[in-house]
């Protein structure tokens, strides 16, 4: 996948997030848990990818990577705990846990083939 495109999907991806923090300003908890962790995690994801465009070293990038699949996780982790307390529908972030998840994916199995790259270029 092209790095502009998950640039733009990281990015579309933290404002969804934005805008369901917004609508949880309504809950007490769910307030606190969108506040203090949802929107910290969930905008990390764009913000994180966007220094993996902009690494300096393979090892960096990796770096980068693992910070992204993390808050990406994370991300997902929250939103489950949302809806398994009963604060929000799973039907109103169905598409947000995918994504998550879907970046996830994404985010590995690149990081899996720059780790991968990198060691053939050590053992020749």
């Amino acid at each position: 996948m092209d790095p502009k495109d998950l640039q733009k999907r990281t990015k579309n991806f933290a404002i969804r997030i934005v805008k369901l923090v917004q609508h949880l300003q309504k809950d007490p908890i769910g307030k606190i848990i969108a506040n203090q962790q949802l929107l910290r995690c969930g905008t990390a994801v764009a913000a994180n990818y966007r220094a993996v465009c902009r690494s300096q070293s393979v090892k960096h990038f990796i770096s980068k990577l693992a910070i992204v699949i993390e808050e990406a996780d994370e991300t997902q982790f929250w939103l489950e705990i949302l809806v398994e307390a009963g604060i929000l529908k799973l039907t109103l972030v169905q598409d947000l846990l995918q994504e998550a998840g879907e970046l996830v994916a994404i985010m590995t199995a690149s990081k899996n083939s720059a780790i991968k790259n990198q060691k053939k270029k050590n053992f020749t």
